[in-house]
């Protein structure tokens, strides 16, 4: 996966504490911006949008 294109967001330039995301046809991955060799979470389409879903209800902690 070493061809991945990774991104985060626009409005987090300044902040290191980020996560960023890679787009596949068929993946959504996302890794941690400080460590990009680090772990990695890979969800499938529908698994990716769940997630977002189960985060916005449970806000950050």
């Amino acid at each position: 996966m070493a061809d991945q294109r990774w991104r985060k967001s626009s409005s987090s330039t300044t902040n290191p504490d980020c996560v960023e995301l890679s787009i596949t046809p068929d993946a959504t991955s996302v890794r941690d911006s400080k460590d990009p060799s680090g772990g990695r979470l890979r969800f499938g389409r529908s698994s990716f949008s769940g997630f977002l879903d189960r985060i916005k209800r449970e806000g950050k902690g």
